[in-house]
C-alpha cells in the first residue's frame, strides 16, 4: 500500500511545471553532497523506507543517472523484486477456505482398512469410518488410497497365492520329490508330505523306482493316516513332475480333495515343501553318507521325528510343530541332551531331580 502511494506522488511531481534551471542546480548540489558523504562513510545502511523509495525511482531515472547513486543498479533491481515478492506473499498468508486437513491417524486408519479388507470399496470404508465417528467423504478416501499407492477394490480383491495358502492351511497338504545319491552312486527318490497348518511332515518315503504304482500307494497311505488323525484334506499341491501320475491325483480326488498343480518353473508356489527340502539337506543329509535305501529310510525317520517333535520352528513361535503349548518352567530340574544320528541332531529337555 505504501509503495503504491509513493508511485502516485512521483507521478504528480513529474507532471508538475517547475523551473528547469533551479531543478538542475538542486540536483548538482545534492550530487555534491552525496560525494562528500560517500568519502566520509565507508558503508551506508539503508533502511526499508530508503530501499522502497529508490526502488520506486528506478523506473523514472535514466540509466545514465544510476551512476550517481550509492548503490549498484543490480542492488536496486533486487530490492524491487523483493518488494514484489512480499506483496504477493501477503496474499498467500491469508487463511484458506474449504475442508480442514485430514488427521494423520485417520489417513493411517483408511489405509489399514483397505489393506486388511481387499474387497472394501471407497463407500464401504467411508461407512466404517462413520461408525467410528469420522466424517470423511468417499472422494477423500479415494485420494488417501491413491497417495498411499493402494489400488482400488477390484484390483485388491484378487486373492494372492499367499492368501490362498493361509485361508486353506488347515486342510492343505503340500508334496514334492527330491533325490539323494548313495555312496555307490545309486539315486534314491524321496516323496514327502507337509501339513501347512502345523508344518508337520506327516509322511516321507523313499524308493529307487518311483513308478505309478508306488506313488499311488503313498497317496493311499497318507489318506488313511490323515483320516485316522482327523485331518480332512481339501487341497493337495504339487509341481508338474511326471512322477506324479494321474492315479496319484485320483486318490485324493476320490476323497473330495482338489489337486492344484503349480506353474512351470515356479518353486515359490510350493515354497513350504521347498523349504523343508532345504532344512533336511542343511541339517542332516549333507552331513551323512547314505549307504542304501534302508539306511536312508532310517535317517528320514529320525529326522522327521526330530523336525516334528523337537526342532523349534519359526512359524510356530519357535516351538516344535507337534508341540502342545509352552512348557512350564519348574525349579529343581536338570537339563538333559538327547542325541539322534550319532549326535548330528540334538534336543534338550528338563527332567525333575529325584528326591
Amino acid at each position: 500500500m505504501l509503495y503504491s502511494l509513493i508511485r502516485v506522488v512521483l507521478d504528480a511531481i513529474a507532471t508538475s511545471h517547475s523551473n528547469e534551471a533551479k531543478l538542475k542546480a538542486e540536483v548538482l548540489a545534492l550530487r555534491r553532497q552525496v560525494q562528500v558523504l560517500e568519502r566520509q562513510i565507508k558503508r551506508v545502511r539503508w533502511e526499508p523506507g530508503d530501499r522502497m523509495i529508490l526502488a520506486a525511482l528506478r523506473e523514472r531515472l535514466p540509466r545514465s543517472a544510476w551512476a550517481a547513486l550509492l548503490v549498484r543498479p543490480e542492488t536496486v533491481l533486487g530490492w524491487h523484486r523483493e518488494l514484489v515478492r512480499r506483496r504477493w506473499a501477503a496474499y498467500r498468508g491469508r487463511p484458506r477456505t474449504g475442508r480442514p486437513p485430514l488427521a494423520d491417524a485417520v489417513r493411517e486408519l483408511i489405509v489399514r482398512m483397505a489393506q486388511e479388507n481387499p474387497r472394501w470399496g471407497y463407500f464401504r470404508i467411508r461407512g466404517e469410518l462413520l461408525k467410528l465417528g469420522y466424517m470423511v467423504s468417499a472422494t477423500t478416501v479415494r485420494s488417501v488410497l491413491r497417495r498411499s499407492h493402494v489400488p482400488p477394490a477390484d484390483r485388491r480383491s484378487q486373492m494372492s497365492w499367499r492368501q490362498f495358502l493361509t485361508a486353506h492351511a488347515e486342510s492343505l497338504v503340500a508334496t514334492d520329490f527330491f533325490t539323494v545319491d548313495t555312496v555307490f552312486f545309486k539315486r534314491l527318490y524321496v516323496l514327502f508330505f507337509v501339513h501347512l497348518a502345523t508344518r508337520r511332515v506327516v509322511a516321507a518315503a523313499c524308493t529307487a523306482e518311483p513308478n505309478s504304482a508306488w506313488v499311488t500307494q503313498q497317496a493311499r497311505n497318507l489318506s488313511w493316516k490323515l483320516s485316522d488323525e482327523g485331518i480332512n484334506v481339501r487341497v493337495v499341491i504339487h509341481d508338474r513332475d511326471r512322477k506324479f501320475a494321474r492315479s496319484f491325483d485320483t486318490v485324493f480326488e476320490a476323497e473330495g480333495a482338489r489337486v492344484i498343480v503349480t506353474p512351470l518353473m515356479a518353486p515359490r508356489a510350493n515354497a513350504h515343501a521347498e523349504r523343508w527340502v532345504g532344512s533336511a539337506r542343511r541339517e542332516c543329509l549333507d552331513w551323512m553318507l547314505i549307504v542304501s535305501q534302508r539306511h536312508l529310510e532310517t535317517v528320514l525317520s529320525e529326522y522327521c521325528a526330530h523336525y516334528n517333535d523337537e526342532r523349534p520352528h519359526r512359524n510356530c513361535g519357535l516351538r516344535p510343530p507337534a508341540s502342545r503349548g509352552a512348557p512350564i518352567r519348574r525349579p529343581g530340574v536338570t537339563i538333559r541332551r538327547r542325541a539322534r544320528l550319532g549326535g548330528l541332531l540334538s534336543d534338550y529337555s528338563a527332567t525333575s531331580i529325584a528326591a
